[in-house]
C-alpha cells in the first residue's frame, strides 16, 4: 500500500481542489518514469520479449508531455502491473515501479510507488554484493528530482515513508 488514508492537498491536483499545478503533475509523472527507468534492465533481463514495463514508462512520459490519455495511460500501468505478478524479486519489483509511473497521471501519488519499487528492485538486485543498493538507488532517485518538486517530494518521502516499506529511510 502507497496510497495515504488521508491525501495531501499539494499532491492532489488545482481542479480537483487540492494545490498540485500540472506543471509539477508532470514533472511527477516524469521524474517517476525515470526512477522506474532506471530498474528496468532488472525485468528485461528475465523477460527481454516482454515491453509492458517499458510501454508504461513510455506511457508515463506521453501523459506528462500531453500526448496521452490519463486513462489509456492508467491502462498501460496495469498490464506493466500484470507482467509483474508471475515474477518474484528484483524482476517483479521493476515491472511494478514501471506500472506505478504510468498512474501518476490519475493518482500524483504513484511517484512514490515508482520511487519505491524501484528502490525494491535494486535492493532484490543486489543483496549480497551490495547491501547499500537501496540507499544508493534513493540517492539517484533523489539526485534526479526536479528543484520545482524537490520539496514536495522529500517531504511526501518523509510523511509517507512507512506506507512505502521504510524506503526512504535516512538510516538505510
Amino acid at each position: 500500500m502507497i496510497l495515504p488514508e488521508v491525501r495531501d492537498p499539494r499532491m492532489v491536483t488545482i481542479r480537483r481542489g487540492g494545490t498540485l499545478t500540472d506543471a509539477d503533475h508532470a514533472q511527477l509523472a516524469r521524474w517517476a518514469a525515470d526512477c522506474a527507468e532506471h530498474v528496468l534492465p532488472l525485468f528485461e533481463s528475465v523477460c527481454p520479449d516482454d515491453d509492458r514495463p517499458r510501454a508504461a514508462i513510455a506511457a508515463a512520459r506521453s501523459w506528462a508531455a500531453g500526448e496521452m490519455a490519463m486513462i489509456a495511460a492508467r491502462a498501460t500501468g496495469g498490464h506493466a502491473m500484470g507482467a509483474a505478478r508471475p515474477l518474484s524479486g528484483a524482476p517483479r519489483f521493476a515491472a511494478y515501479a514501471a506500472g506505478q509511473a504510468a498512474c501518476v497521471g490519475h493518482v500524483a501519488e504513484h511517484d512514490l510507488g515508482a520511487a519505491a519499487y524501484a528502490i525494491k528492485a535494486a535492493r532484490a538486485g543486489r543483496p549480497a554484493t551490495d547491501p547499500a543498493a537501496g540507499r544508493a538507488e534513493r540517492d539517484w532517485q533523489r539526485a534526479q528530482l526536479p528543484e520545482a518538486i524537490r520539496d514536495l517530494v522529500l517531504q511526501d518521502q518523509a510523511r509517507r515513508n512507512a506506507i512505502c516499506w521504510s524506503v526512504f529511510d535516512e538510516a538505510e
